[in-house]
């Protein structure tokens, strides 16, 4: 039986096209947990704890999505001017299931926004913006611009050798996409570093010991069906949540 994954969903607003506020995401997350051999299942962000409780406990194994950026009242730090905010139960929810798997051990994988989610969840801080606050001493472009394919590839991450991603993607510097101008700053005392860019941006972190919580900072879900490092995070992800 495939193990069930549960996919958070983006908070999107009324558009002009609906009028009404929606959940969702795109498609290539749920396409990759297939790929893996798990059984996807989109997130309502729902803000009842009960409700949102009992669908935490019916997950195998859970898959925090990219999106917007983390508000930064969670780690204690005025907004800055570029940060671009989601609606506040949006945090509030993910922020809310990295907790439960991180306390209750359950498999978690955090992508992008989901990287930097986990480790605000545990405790620690964020670069709200990577060219004003870290600019990059390579000139790496972190972000995506739209104009761009996802999965173009932006710059290369190395794993950290001894850890989970090392035994996941190797330790070979793996070619990677970006879309982001926010980064892991102080890392959470839970967890250790995994991943590096060469301009010294952390894109990958672990917790140590038995159960899989990993997160990576480029989209892995934009790359599988081309790279198999990048489809082995998810067989990683599948394999350890099966019931």
């Amino acid at each position: 039986m495939r193990p069930l994954i549960g996919v958070t969903c983006l908070w999107d607003e009324p558009t002009l096209d609906t009028h009404a506020p929606r959940f969702g995401h795109n498609q290539v997350y749920a396409r990759a947990v297939v790929g893996a051999g798990g059984l996807p299942v989109l997130l309502p962000l729902l803000p009842e704890p009960d409700l949102l409780r009992e669908l935490f406990d019916r997950l195998d194994g859970i898959l925090l999505s990219g999106g917007r950026d983390v508000d930064p009242a969670h780690f204690h730090e005025q907004l800055h001017p570029k940060t671009v905010l989601v609606p506040p139960a949006s945090d509030e929810v993910e922020l809310t299931l990295a907790r439960w798997a991180l306390a209750e051990n359950k498999p978690a994988l955090g992508i992008c926004r989901g990287h930097q989610v986990l480790n605000v969840a545990a405790g620690g801080t964020l670069y709200q913006d990577i060219p004003s606050q870290c600019p990059s001493p390579l000139g790496i472009d972190h972000t995506w611009h739209p104009e761009r394919p996802r999965d173009q590839i932006a710059h290369t991450v190395t794993a950290v050798p001894g850890t989970r991603l090392a035994a996941i993607i190797g330790t070979d510097p793996l070619p990677v996409n970006s879309s982001h101008h926010q980064a892991v700053r102080h890392l959470a005392p839970a967890f250790v570093a995994g991943a590096w860019t060469p301009d010294g941006v952390l894109e990958g972190l672990e917790r140590p010991g038995e159960t899989f919580c990993v997160g990576v900072q480029f989209h892995p879900e934009e790359l599988w069906q081309r790279d198999p490092r990048a489809l082995a995070l998810f067989r990683a992800l599948v394999e350890a949540a099966q019931p």
